[in-house]
């Protein structure tokens, strides 16, 4: 009886210890993978420890195969000159993986934030009002190497969306018809017959600004010219037609009929002021008579 009742007891201890482990979810993927100079570093994580990290590489093909120096180290960053060495072309991809006590998690591709040899483009962004162009440059050892088989792929999108959209390109690209006062990112890798060589560059962001009121010269000028126009006119206007508006400004005035009666009646009828007198003839003296 008591043989029955420790059996049962660990079958449910293993079966509850077996639905944990099952239950457990992998680990975040590791952030900000870039490449210096042949140097892999990455952040672990937040929040989790106790994590290790595989490097892996991949060259013209599309298997990945682990980094032998740099699979299950507990370091953040792995030399990886060797393995560059021998890819194709002298150029490999990478990506890392954080695992967990038999749990990996979702790889994460390494970029490169500054010029990195010959295996990753050299890139700068220019902003303007609805476009944003990615400079590309061809001063580099690769494509003199593999000239009209080489060529740039430039993934873009909205920062902070998911969804990129990308355009193959031999020279600098302009992205059209942006929304101005958002944020834009673009990152650029290498094509050698349409397979992606090396590293991408990491994302570079620009602000797309917006459209400014520029005013043509030629609206200026016009706008001085009719101004002049206007200010000598009136000035014309007024010195020379003062009459004439007074005129004009003057309220019409009409002289009333009755007015116009007793204007008669005061003629006819005399002022009580007035003398009258009788015309009297010229006497001349006696003494000037001849």
């Amino acid at each position: 009886m008591i043989f029955m009742v420790l059996l049962i007891q660990t079958v449910l201890s293993a079966s509850s210890s077996s639905s944990s482990v099952w239950s457990e979810e992998p680990p975040d993927p590791p952030t900000d993978v870039h490449v210096d100079n042949w140097q892999l570093t990455w952040t672990p994580p937040s929040d989790e420890t106790g994590l290790t990290y595989t490097v892996q590489s991949r060259d013209h093909s599309e298997v990945w195969s682990d980094v032998s120096t740099c699979a299950q180290i507990s370091s953040t960053s792995c030399d990886v000159t060797l393995t560059a060495a021998k890819g194709k072309h002298d150029c490999v991809r990478l990506q890392v993986l954080a695992e967990r006590r038999g749990l990996a998690s979702a790889p994460a591709e390494a970029c490169v934030s500054h010029g990195f040899n010959r295996c990753t483009p050299q890139v700068s962004l220019s902003a303007r009002p609805g476009s944003l162009t990615v400079n590309l440059s061809r001063n580099h050892s690769l494509a003199e190497d593999h000239v009209d088989n080489l060529q740039h792929r430039v993934y873009y999108n909205k920062e902070g969306e998911t969804e990129q959209f990308y355009h193959d390109s031999r020279a600098s690209l302009p992205l059209l018809r942006l929304q101005e006062g958002q944020r834009y990112c673009a990152q650029v890798e290498f094509l050698i017959l349409g397979q992606p060589v090396g590293p991408p560059t990491c994302p570079q962001c620009e602000l797309i600004p917006h459209t400014d009121v520029q005013v043509h010269p030629g609206v200026i000028v016009g706008v001085v010219v009719v101004m002049t126009l206007l200010i000598v006119g009136s000035a014309y206007i007024i010195i020379c037609q003062s009459g004439r508006i007074k005129r004009w400004l003057h309220p019409p005035c009409e002289i009333p009929h009755h007015f116009h009666r007793l204007q008669s009646h005061h003629d006819l009828t005399p002022s009580p002021t007035d003398e009258h007198f009788d015309v009297i003839d010229c006497v001349t003296p006696e003494e000037r008579r001849e």
